[in-house]
């Protein structure tokens, strides 16, 4: 029986998903982030990500680490036509890598039409119109975009608490507080300097984001602030790309980790609302590493299986 693969690699974590031909979801496996940045022209870092999370996915689904898999195609943050560092050592007749934003495109709209709005470690919009035209908006990385995303959330928080830290030093902000506690540092110049370091990590950076969320959901000033502005300048990647496309009416799914988040989903629905009326938000239909499964499905030459359609 052959046997397809589709995996999610993004800045915080890698997921893997596994499946038969007739799409009937067998395994899945998660291993760490598989993102480039930062990272030597021989570093594993991404090979490690996509090997240990399709291990993991095999082994959930009673396959042996060795089983020779039909297509596998993996959607990678950041990802422009080329792997950095070592390839993955993968056993199947096909393997594709693309951009993470098409993987979760492909998985919200089972492969339709609709634009995503991509708010994890990460952010980017994508949209795929009726007649098969996309545009890729955002998605520039943590140095030169990531707006609405949770790592600028949280980085632009730090980032007023250092500079309510330097006109009044003799008080702390509820913001400065919370990071501290945080990541168990004595004050805020420790927090920038473990994170200059290497010691605090960007998908740790970009976890407090939560507590971001929660500081404006109970009306602390500095908080609200950034996390509206944040939710302004993600509606706008998705403006953009609807405008590219020509859409006024469509379907807008709001996908990544923070779409989880209540306060900010409501947010950033509300401001869709008005920037474009005429578009529907939705629930995504699947996940990311299904996008990238149904993906796998094409790229083998297969019709996706109706179970994922």
């Amino acid at each position: 029986m052959p046997f397809f693969a589709g995996i999610d690699g993004g800045q915080s974590a890698t997921v893997a998903v596994v499946a038969d031909e007739n799409g009937k979801l067998l395994g899945r496996g998660a291993s760490g982030p598989c993102d480039y940045v930062g990272e030597p022209r021989d570093s594993r870092k991404f090979a490690r990500a996509i090997e240990g999370a399709l291990a993991l996915a095999l082994e959930d689904a009673g396959l042996s680490e060795g089983t020779e898999l039909e297509a596998l195609v993996a959607g990678v943050s950041g990802y422009e036509g080329a792997i950095h560092g070592a390839a993955p050592r993968i056993r199947a007749g096909r393997v594709k890598y693309v951009h993470d934003a098409p993987v979760a495109h492909a998985g919200a709209f089972a492969l339709g039409a609709g634009l995503v709005l991509i708010a994890g470690t990460g952010s980017a919009a994508y949209g795929v119109a009726p007649g098969g035209a996309t545009a890729s908006v955002g998605g520039w990385g943590f140095l030169f975009g990531d707006e609405g995303s949770a790592f600028r959330i949280a980085c632009d928080a730090v980032m007023r608490a250092m500079r309510t830290a330097d006109r009044t030093p003799e008080r702390a902000s509820s913001i400065g507080e919370a990071a501290c506690a945080a990541f168990e540092v004595a004050d805020l110049r420790a927090l920038a300097r473990g994170f200059y370091t290497g010691a605090i990590e960007r998908a740790a950076l970009a976890a407090f984001a939560i507590e971001v969320l929660r500081l404006a959901a109970a009306h602390e000033s500095d908080a609200a602030f950034v996390v509206d502005r944040a939710a302004r300048a993600l509606v706008e990647l998705a403006v953009t790309c609807a405008r590219r496309l020509l859409l006024e009416e469509c379907e807008i799914a709001l996908c990544g980790g923070l779409a989880a988040d209540r306060f900010y989903s409501e947010l950033v629905a509300a401001k869709l609302a008005g920037e474009l009326p005429q578009a529907r938000l939705v629930k995504p239909r699947w996940d990311p590493p299904t996008g990238a499964l149904l993906l796998a499905y094409k790229e083998a030459g297969a019709e996706p299986p109706a179970a994922l359609r």
